[in-house]
């Protein structure tokens, strides 16, 4: 997959470049309006807002415009609820506030890539598990099971991927949207809660240190 990054600062641009390129994406780079506009066509643009030449949001609408399809997220040093609303609006896909760490950055394109790939099929069958993702609804055998929105979030998140394990960022960020402090514990209280009510505590995997994944059939 091609990532444009779009930052002034030279240092900033060199790391994350390198993080990307160990993930195994191909990077292109760009410190201005002008080279960002210039630049060939690619899947994803992590766009820095405060660059030289000009708004990194009004760049985001130039740039949405002229590619509907490809995927942006800001990252940003303006973090006030007002700049994440105006750049959510101009096109962006996702908001991300410096500092922040690759985890989190990883997880939230992985997040975003996965939103802008096909759908996957509407339903998974694991052993008598039965997940309709387009119906939110889980069946044990003839039983349905009943789940908070949540739970069932977790769950899809898992069930779209089964056998591929789904770093614990990615679920948080998916799921609330956030990485806050205290939120792994979150996570693991609803994967507990959530293998309980399947009543199959081996469908739900640990990856110790990783993440989770649902087993497969």
């Amino acid at each position: 997959m091609r990532v444009l990054v779009v930052e002034d600062d030279a240092r900033v641009a060199a790391a994350l470049a390198a993080a990307l390129c160990r993930h195994g994406f191909e990077v292109l780079r760009a410190g201005s309006v002008a080279e960002a506009l210039a630049a060939p066509t690619v899947d994803m643009i992590l766009l820095d807002l405060g660059l030289p030449d000009g708004d990194g949001v009004d760049l985001c609408r130039r740039l949405r415009r002229n590619d509907t399809d490809v995927a942006i997220i800001a990252v940003t040093a303006r973090g006030e609820e007002r700049d994440r609303i105006v750049g959510l609006r101009s096109g962006a896909d996702d908001y991300l506030v410096k500092p922040y760490s690759m985890a989190e950055l990883m997880a939230r394109v992985e997040a975003v890539m996965r939103r802008s790939r096909p759908r996957p099929k509407p339903v998974v069958e694991i052993g008598d598990l039965h997940i309709d993702l387009a119906a939110h609804a889980v069946t044990r055998g003839a039983e349905p099971v009943v789940l908070t929105r949540k739970e069932f979030d977790l769950l899809a998140c898992l069930a779209h991927e089964p056998g591929v394990v789904v770093p614990r960022e990615r679920l948080l960020i998916e799921v609330w949207g956030t990485t806050w402090p205290g939120a792994g514990r979150t996570l693991d209280v609803h994967m507990a809660t959530l293998r309980a009510k399947l009543g199959e505590p081996t469908v739900l995997e640990t990856v110790r240190g990783v993440g989770y994944r649902l087993a497969r059939s």
